[in-house]
């Protein structure tokens, strides 16, 4: 019944010579517009963004949420040492990359407002985003994989639960 009302809302309105909203409205005005403020601020800051998520829900703990949880996971100092080096060199590179994706898609964006986006043009721009997409997702997973190997057991399953995964096993089968 809901969907029959919003269908007979959508043919009145559109009968009535009313504007119906698109759902990209107001995002002609981004300045990249492809990318939100949002995943601007998030991809300049090396964040993950759900990248991870293919490690993360399957056992593999990522260096930041391992360091919030230092103590309840009883790091040692080597440990403790060796995940912030990795979450260093991570958010370093996941960095360098989410600027190079910005300025990606940036190009992107200025091939379409010069009107200046043919076929050849466009494989191009998308093929560089791919591969820079690819590559952030693949300093995020690494990083979960570096994390994994440092840690025993006992510590991914105290994770899990520590994170609010179901019953706190860590799937998988990795080294303890």
């Amino acid at each position: 019944m809901p969907l029959i009302a919003l269908t007979l809302a959508a043919l009145l309105a559109a009968d009535s010579g009313m504007p119906v909203p698109a759902p990209y409205a107001g995002e002609q005005h981004r300045a990249i517009k492809a990318l939100s403020e949002r995943e601007i601020a998030d991809l300049a800051a090396g964040r993950g963004m759900g990248l991870a998520k293919a490690a993360e829900l399957n056992g593999y703990p990522g260096p930041m949420h391992v360091l919030e949880h230092a103590e309840a996971l009883a790091l040692d100092p080597a440990q403790r040492e060796a995940t912030q080096a990795i979450f260093e060199r991570m958010r370093a590179r996941a960095q360098a990359l989410g600027q190079e994706l910005i300025e990606a898609e940036r190009a992107l964006d200025l091939l379409f407002a010069s009107e200046r986006a043919g076929a050849a043009a466009v494989d191009q721009a998308l093929s560089r985003i791919g591969s820079l997409q690819a590559a952030l997702r693949g300093v995020h997973l690494q990083a979960h994989v570096q994390q994994t190997a440092l840690l025993t057991r006992t510590q991914r399953e105290r994770y899990a639960e520590l994170r609010g995964y179901a019953g706190g096993h860590a799937h998988g089968h990795h080294a303890s």
